[in-house]
């Protein structure tokens, strides 16, 4: 008998896990890739303000579904909640502050981009790789190029005031 409410458990929380999807939005037009690598097969374009529905989180990825199709995209091009037409009053001020103070995010929890989703498994797994280095080295470009993509994106340039180092 107990074997029987145990499988009828695993069976509803299996059933279940897709009515647990949490709602969210696109905020920068981005690629649905097959898998959650930068280089995998894009699936479809999804564009600022498509409704997504986040089914998984994997290191810097969000699996979500969106118009029927279930795919990887970078956790940074997604907005949790559901799209409005116009920000809720002071939120957008809230917003700066947040970033200025680094503490933006879900939670509040302040962390680098590059380590965030990771679990403490795969950070005590990981090794060097001369490979990735090199692949890495070879996403970088020139002032140029930069300035074009800036102009591109219409990225405005701001000057801001050093800030010393913190004194240990």
């Amino acid at each position: 008998m107990r074997v029987i409410q145990w499988l009828i458990c695993i069976f509803l929380m299996v059933a279940a896990a897709p009515l647990l999807a949490e709602p969210g939005h696109i905020i920068r037009p981005s690629d649905l890739m097959d898998e959650p690598y930068r280089d995998a097969a894009p699936l479809a374009e999804l564009k600022a303000g498509d409704p997504v529905e986040i089914i998984k989180r994997k290191g810097g990825w969000l699996k979500v579904k969106s118009a029927g199709r279930t795919g990887w995209v970078r956790m940074s091009k997604i907005r949790k909640g559901k799209a409005t037409a116009k920000p809720a009053s002071g939120s957008e001020a809230k917003g700066v502050l947040d970033l200025a103070s680094g503490r933006s995010g879900t939670g509040n929890v302040v962390s680098a981009t590059g380590v965030r989703g990771l679990s403490e498994a795969e950070l005590k797994e990981a090794k060097f790789s001369a490979s990735e280095v090199d692949k890495l080295e070879s996403f970088t470009v020139s002032g140029q190029q930069a300035a074009r993509f800036a102009q591109a994106e219409k990225l405005v340039a701001k000057e801001l005031e050093f800030i010393p180092a913190a004194e240990r």
